[in-house]
């Protein structure tokens, strides 16, 4: 049983819902739906598809991910980015409208799923390291401005394309004299009203007394007001007939279930996309999830988000959907609104279903411009330069993986911005990896610690060299390890012990083994002793199993001070006799470094 639950979490949660859990869900999902409904036609025009499959992906994926999903506020379905990537995957196999089009989406989505299914399985949620924060907010902020300015056409009414920042603006310079006003009027109108309603309505809103629960419902409705007087007044006063866009009509009713197309050739074709849509959609989600899940003292398993994800794509599919994954402007709303499991996303499902049933014919009027200014004013909540500015202050080589990976998005397309932030987040890890942080270090007075020898005044003796390695030893590092000692040993010919000590050592491959058979070797020949302290439990197993510890010239010390104990107790007694005392620094001191 304990199993089944591991694969379906529905079965831990169901066993407590009752009807107090049913109403908070009920109200969130409420809420959740009313929202969504705007944002799931206009995510699904970003994505080059009819309005109406942005919400079919919003029902089953949903159903899906409260059976399999292990996080208990997270909202799924058509996401911005995810819907960026679609569009530039298969716009290279298809042309927009056409069959090829839609059906190459639902294969795109199907395949995404059964990819994170199948890591999820093989629990490889890991995989998802590759990609490193400031890499990933630089893809963020680079897909929210590519986004934003796809969607100008739209604002100013005139025909745009391009896959690019370069190609987009070109080509909207080149037709902005074919403007409609009309469509301008309506865009720029729509987009000033959300950025009001984002950042002003709940302010006013509680200074007239409004109670905050409902305020901030207010607030999460402003999409639907746009889209409501908007549509109004396109139908009042037939701005279809002036040159407006309009949605046009929205078919009724729910898809019939059914599989992709069985295509290799498409499907290895799809195929790197998407595995990197697999790959961004699980970051996005799985960062969502866990910082909601932190606040209500929660957790979730990654590999079984991977199976929920994956589950819900393959149901987007089946109903004729495209990729989704766990959006964050609709999780925080489900998780403010009071969601106390994923029954309040089926609970979204089913008002979302009832819309696709009957209250699309309303939408037939409703103006292509209002839909753009619901987009960008989403998409422009994810683009965050003041990250660029901390990133820069704090790391110059995280910068640069951050700013090649917003030039790539941005002027070469959001695949190749992907896998450049894959490929430079394994570099530099690569790169750190293989020079760890080493220190000599000599022993703090009147104490049993010892420090780095260049930032604090320690005692250190001509007998002894003690350095510190932070970071686990593996073959991209080992021989940065031996030519350091090596170093090291040749300016202190004095020098009759070598100490390393391993606080920070979590592991030792057999590369690093290699190495370090070597340097005990060395070190013999020059008449070195060579010892290790402070070695961790796990490791020390692994050295035992070979014979490494029986060939070590010195000794593994339980503690860095024991060895100085015994390998040098002349200068241990001096360093007792010493009052400490701070070493002078530069710069205001924030306190000791390990």
């Amino acid at each position: 049983m304990k199993s089944l639950r591991r694969y379906l979490p529905i079965l831990s949660w169901a066993r407590t819902y009752d009807r107090e859990t049913a109403t908070s869900d009920l109200v969130a999902a409420v809420i959740v739906t009313i929202m969504l409904i705007p944002q799931s036609l206009a995510y699904a025009l970003l994505a080059g598809l009819p309005p109406e499959v942005g919400l079919y992906a919003s029902i089953l994926p949903l159903v899906a991910y409260a059976i399999f999903g292990t996080s208990r506020a997270l909202a799924v379905g058509p996401v911005a980015v995810v819907s960026l990537m679609t569009a530039s995957a298969v716009g290279e196999l298809a042309a927009q409208g056409t069959a090829e089009y839609l059906g190459a989406a639902i294969t795109l989505a199907f395949l995404s799923g059964l990819m994170l299914m199948a890591m999820g399985v093989f629990r490889l949620g890991f995989l998802a390291s590759l990609l490193s924060h400031p890499v990933i907010s630089g893809f963020i902020t680079a897909s929210g401005l590519l986004i934003a300015s796809s969607q100008l056409k739209h604002i100013f009414g005139i025909p745009a394309g391009g896959h690019t920042l370069y190609d987009i603006l070109l080509a909207i310079a080149s037709t902005i004299g074919n403007t409609n006003p009309v469509t301008l009027v309506i865009g720029v109108s729509a987009t000033l009203f959300l950025f009001w309603v984002r950042k002003g309505l709940k302010p006013l809103l509680l200074k007239l007394g409004v109670k905050p629960f409902l305020a901030d419902i207010l607030t999460k409705a402003g999409p639907v007001a746009a889209v409501a007087v908007t549509t109004v007044i396109a139908a009042g006063f037939d701005l279809g007939a002036k040159g407006v866009k309009l949605v046009g009509d929205i078919p009724s009713g729910l898809p019939m279930p059914h599989l992709p197309a069985l295509d290799s050739a498409l499907w290895l074709d799809l195929a790197p996309a998407a595995l990197l849509i697999s790959v961004i959609g699980f970051v996005e989600s799985v960062s969502v999830a866990q910082t909601l899940a932190a606040k209500r003292r929660q957790r979730i398993e990654p590999d079984q988000e991977l199976i929920g994800l994956g589950a819900s794509n393959i149901a987007s599919a089946i109903s004729g959907g495209y990729p989704v994954t766990g959006g964050f402007a609709r999780s925080v709303v489900n998780f403010d609104a009071g969601a106390a499991t994923p029954a309040a996303g089926a609970y979204t499902a089913v008002g979302i279903a009832v819309a696709t049933l009957f209250l699309t014919p309303l939408l037939t009027n409703l103006p292509q411009a209002t839909l753009a200014a619901t987009i960008i004013v989403a998409v422009l909540s994810l683009v965050d330069f003041k990250a660029i500015q901390r990133t820069y202050a704090y790391s110059r080589s995280d910068f640069a993986a951050m700013a090649a990976t917003i030039v790539v998005t941005l002027f070469f397309g959001v695949e190749q911005g992907v896998v450049t932030g894959v490929i430079l987040s394994i570099a530099l890890h690569l790169y750190r990896s293989s020079r760890p942080h080493m220190a000599v270090v000599g022993i703090v007075p009147g104490s049993e610690h010892f420090r780095n020898v260049d930032r604090h005044t320690v005692v250190t003796g001509d007998r002894v060299l003690s350095i510190r390695v932070d970071e686990s030893l593996f073959f991209a590092n080992s021989r940065y390890l031996e030519d350091k000692i090596y170093a090291l040993i040749a300016e202190r010919p004095a020098i009759e012990h070598v100490v390393l000590m391993c606080p920070a050592v979590n592991a030792i491959d057999a590369s690093a083994l290699e190495s370090l058979e070597e340097i005990n070797h060395r070190l013999q020949d020059s008449g070195v002793s060579f010892n290790l302290s402070e070695v961790k439990g796990p490791v020390m197993d692994k050295l035992k199993r070979t014979d490494f510890i029986t060939h070590l010239t010195g000794k593994v010390f339980l503690s860095q001070y024991d060895a100085l104990c015994e390998l040098d107790p002349l200068t241990a007694h001096r360093s007792e006799a010493r009052t400490p005392k701070r070493v002078a620094q530069s710069g205001p001191w924030t306190g000791p470094e390990i």
